[in-house]
């Protein structure tokens, strides 16, 4: 093709340093370095993500079922049933969930007491694969057991056995209504756990499932379910699929994702404003292309009159300097991905920027390198390029011959 040639060679033939030739070189740097800073953040942001999601993920449910209407509690063996029958369920477990006062001594904090039930399998997510102290023992029997989060021990002064008093607000409401002593049970505390979730560390407790239904008079009911799946990426399909079968009147039906909507849609947020302030940085090197593009299509005003005189028509010409434009933005962006490839892997590898562990959960900085990050700013860069490069090549293929080559 005689256009990319032509091209090529006026890419190539700029041996003599001039300012047109630094416009150039600048305009590859400057889409360089913004190739490379976008992956590098995006990847940055995905590596956080994906902790964040990994931390949730093995703490909460992938999917929770709760009662909101108290016709409900009348449907809960039909719930199981359906539970029971679905597809990509690995388990399921029951739950009380209500808001309770812990005192112990002269300390006391309002927290969520969750009754789960004590089975084996649980301890491979949970409350129970989180324990830093004790043991996961809610096994009932006459004598209550609780778990709790490490910075709600220290504000009680609670250790491994000692006994806490806890009242149900269901029991406080009820005795301003009767004038009566409100109702209170002792626990004893099993387990003490870290999440590295500060709001479920601070504000949640656990004790079993037949101990949270005698605190919250609920006898033998039930709050919902809290559903493990084979993969939690399936989430969104399984809740679907349940949505069709349970009454959504009855029942709230939350993806791990649901649990934590705004975080997530916080960051978001965060991830698309870097990906649009960063791809100002393109921007601005795009525009040297339009400017040096511009400046060469005035320098090379003999070259396009012989080519046009030549027998070459207005639609090569304009590819001509469409190619070299985009020759520009494909030097440029292939330089920036390897770039912020290269440094992405550094840091997965050798982790060149390290994090206090003392202060954060990590050793250093998470980064994730996803194909589609890759794309989406290669094939931004190159857009932007192409964009630059059509008001210089219509220029020079509307070039008159004869103005071009008359002073020659």
């Amino acid at each position: 093709m005689i256009e990319l040639f032509i091209a090529k060679r006026y890419l190539h033939a700029k041996h003599k340093l001039n300012f047109i030739t630094i416009i150039s070189i600048l305009s590859t740097l400057g889409i360089t370095i913004g190739v490379a800073a976008l992956i590098i953040v995006l990847s940055v942001f995905n590596g956080f993500g994906s902790l964040v999601t990994s931390i949730l993920v093995s703490f909460d449910p992938h999917i929770r079922i709760s009662v909101v209407d108290e016709k409900g509690y009348l449907q809960i063996a039909s719930i199981e049933k359906i539970l029971s029958n679905t597809k990509d369920i690995e388990h399921y477990y029951p739950f009380v969930e209500g808001k309770a006062i812990l005192l112990n001594k002269k300390s006391y904090q309002i927290v969520n007491l969750k009754g789960i039930k004590d089975q084996k399998e649980n301890e491979s997510w949970g409350v129970a694969s989180k324990i830093i102290s004790g043991k996961f023992d809610l096994s009932d029997n006459s004598l209550n057991k609780i778990i709790l989060g490490i910075p709600l021990a220290l504000r009680l002064s609670a250790r491994i056995g000692d006994t806490v008093t806890a009242t149900s607000a269901y029991n406080i409401e009820k005795t301003i209504a009767t004038l009566s002593i409100p109702l209170t049970r002792k626990f004893v505390v099993a387990g003490i756990f870290e999440s590295e979730n500060r709001d479920y560390d601070v504000s949640y407790a656990f004790t079993s499932l037949p101990s949270a239904q005698r605190l919250f008079g609920l006898k033998d009911q039930i709050n919902g379910f809290e559903i493990r799946l084979d993969n939690f990426r399936k989430a969104e399909d399984v809740k679907n699929e349940l949505s069709k079968t349970i009454d959504t009147k009855l029942f709230a039906i939350n993806t791990w994702y649901d649990l934590h909507k705004e975080l997530y849609n916080v960051m978001l947020v965060e991830r698309w404003s870097a990906y649009i302030l960063l791809c100002l940085i393109i921007a601005v090197a795009v525009f040297n292309i339009f400017a040096s593009l511009t400046m060469t299509v005035i320098e090379k005003r003999k070259d396009i009159g012989i080519l046009r005189s030549m027998g070459v028509n207005q639609k090569s010409i304009k590819k001509i300097f469409m190619f070299e434009g985009i020759l520009v933005g494909v030097i440029g962006t292939l330089l920036g991905l390897a770039l912020g490839v290269l440094v992405c892997y550094l840091q997965i590898r050798y982790n060149f920027y390290p994090l206090d562990s003392s202060k954060y959960i990590i050793d250093a900085l998470p980064v994730e390198i996803r194909g589609t990050d890759i794309l989406a700013t290669g094939a931004m860069a190159m857009f932007l390029a192409f964009i630059a490069a059509i008001y210089p090549a219509k220029r020079a293929a509307t070039t008159k011959i004869i103005d071009s080559i008359k002073y020659e």
